[in-house]
């Protein structure tokens, strides 16, 4: 019997649509992690949390780089580790609450982030961004921003 694969057509539009985002997600991010590991020896992971804290003007607690990412806050913390031991991001006591620590970067997190970020936009280029004009990439963020809205308002990763 010949093998073939289905088309769009003969799958349900909710099944395409959710295989579309966990293939996009997925290849996506393995491209990502290869160039920022080959280029910079930071993993995607790494990546991630120097861009939540690029993002912000202030130093970031802990528990919201943790409730921000797509790492689990036990993971958060690793990375936190890694990157400290690199120098590129510092750890303080936080100003408003005693009990818990905030994260920064550092002048050489802050430079290897612009470095990296660059390495990430040129890999995704190509794949991504090239591909799609500004009305696709506001979708996207309006799907982004649903489904983690969605994600907010329940119980658990």
């Amino acid at each position: 019997m010949a093998k073939r694969k289905l088309t769009q057509t003969e799958m349900p539009v909710a099944d395409h649509a959710f295989y579309g985002l966990v293939w996009a997600g997925t290849v996506l991010t393995e491209r990502v992690d290869r160039a920022l590991s080959k280029d910079h020896d930071l993993p995607v992971s790494w990546f991630e949390v120097m861009l939540w804290l690029a993002s912000s003007t202030e130093p970031v607690p802990a528990s919201v780089l943790g409730n921000s990412t797509m790492l689990s806050r036990s993971q958060v913390s690793r990375v936190v580790d890694a990157l400290q031991s690199r120098g590129l991001v510092v750890r303080t006591p936080s100003a408003r609450d005693a009990r818990s620590v905030e994260v920064s970067l550092t002048p050489e997190g802050h430079q290897l982030f612009k470095e990296a970020d660059a390495t990430r936009r040129a890999c995704l280029a190509p794949a991504f961004t090239d591909l799609l004009d500004e009305g696709d990439l506001e979708a996207l963020s309006t799907v982004w921003k649903k489904l983690k809205a969605g994600r907010d308002g329940q119980d658990g990763p």
